[in-house]
């Protein structure tokens, strides 16, 4: 993953981690990658010097003097307490030295240039830019959960709030080709693609499920279609998530968004999956939703057109208060074993590394 960043040796310090670098890196690069990374709350390109108190001045000096400023402020963090001063004593010496040289006052709590100093058990480090990082946890120390992933703008995000609490993800996409154009798949593996530079590896289970939804539409009435699709799809993605290993199924439902996602039809769909269903939007406006897709990059994807397979063979009065007994007898009439199984033997599973397709299965 850190291929081609310049990145000559990773060290673990005290709570936190120093990353040096070669000369020729390219520290742009570097950073566009370590924004993408969950689990950083934030970071900063640091300066190593001697851990004197004269080398340790003279560095913030020559970063005060690159910069303009009216307040500042020294903020000292000292792990190695062997050394000679401690930390109110290395800001005050550091702090007046700045004081002088440039004219600017000391203010403690709102400073225009915050210079750090860290001292470690056999170095000092200076920096005064923080970069915020992606926060949350870092992806795999939360197990993992398969998420239904369509190409619109929900699912994407829901996928994004996962991740970011530390979840790998494996993919499951559902398409109605030849019936539906192939534009979902495209824009889903280009979701997934952008997704995957939060992960190291990712996984993208594209599912033919066209037959289902024939089966359904020829034994059911059109006002339950939509909650049997969905019932099938769940069916469907929990197979893939016993085979994966996962603890959890995720979807971007949103409470009241569409006649599927009510509460009733909701606990409907639930009901034929034995591992607990995720979904973090559910108490979102949309319009929130929109903004987050702006801001992590999916909504240019998201908004490309496509037919998305829940939307073939739709009734103009879909069902919003589903009854269990009446499902489960719709149900009766399908072969749900064999149209799960032929559904998952159908499937063609991708793997991506960041943003490089890597094999397909």
């Amino acid at each position: 993953a850190s291929d081609g960043l310049g990145i000559e040796e990773v060290r673990l310090l005290r709570g936190r981690i120093l990353i040096l670098l070669h000369p020729d890196c390219q520290p742009d690069k570097l950073v566009a990658v370590l924004k993408t990374v969950f689990g950083i709350a934030y970071f900063a390109p640091a300066y190593r010097v001697q851990q004197t108190p004269q080398a340790i001045a003279e560095k913030a000096l020559a970063l005060a003097k690159q910069r303009s400023f009216a307040s500042f402020r020294i903020a000292t963090r000292r792990a190695n307490k062997s050394f000679p001063m401690n930390s109110v004593e290395l800001n005050t010496h550091v702090g007046e030295l700045v004081r002088q040289a440039t004219g600017a006052r000391v203010d403690l709590k709102k400073a225009e240039l915050t210079i750090a100093i860290e001292i470690f058990d056999s170095e000092a480090l200076l920096y005064c830019d923080k970069i915020i990082g992606a926060g949350g946890l870092p992806v795999g120390v939360s197990n993992t959960a398969v998420v239904l992933l369509s190409s619109g703008i929900d699912s994407p995000v829901a996928a994004y709030k996962i991740m970011r609490r530390g979840v790998s993800l494996v993919f499951v996409h559902f398409h109605s080709v030849p019936m539906t154009s192939a534009a979902s798949v495209e824009n889903t593996k280009k979701l997934v693609a952008h997704l995957s530079r939060h992960q190291k590896k990712v996984k993208l289970i594209v599912v033919p499920f066209l037959e289902t939804q024939q089966h359904i539409t020829s034994v059911t009435p059109p006002s339950y279609r939509v909650l049997l699709y969905r019932r099938m799809m769940m069916r469907i993605a929990e197979k893939f998530a016993f085979k994966n290993k996962a603890k959890a199924l995720v979807t971007g439902e949103n409470v009241g968004q569409v006649a599927s996602q009510t509460l009733p039809n909701m606990l409907a769909i639930n009901e034929v999956v034995s591992l607990p269903v995720l979904r973090p939007l559910a108490g979102d406006d949309k319009q929130d939703i929109i903004a987050f897709a702006e801001k992590i990059g999916t909504f240019p994807i998201s908004i490309q057109p496509y037919d998305d397979c829940c939307s073939l063979f739709v009734p103009g009065n879909p069902e919003t208060s589903a009854k269990l007994d009446r499902i489960v007898d719709y149900e009766k009439n399908l072969d749900i074993e064999q149209l799960v199984s032929k559904a998952v033997a159908g499937a063609e599973t991708m793997i991506y590394a960041h943003d490089r397709k890597d094999d397909t299965e």
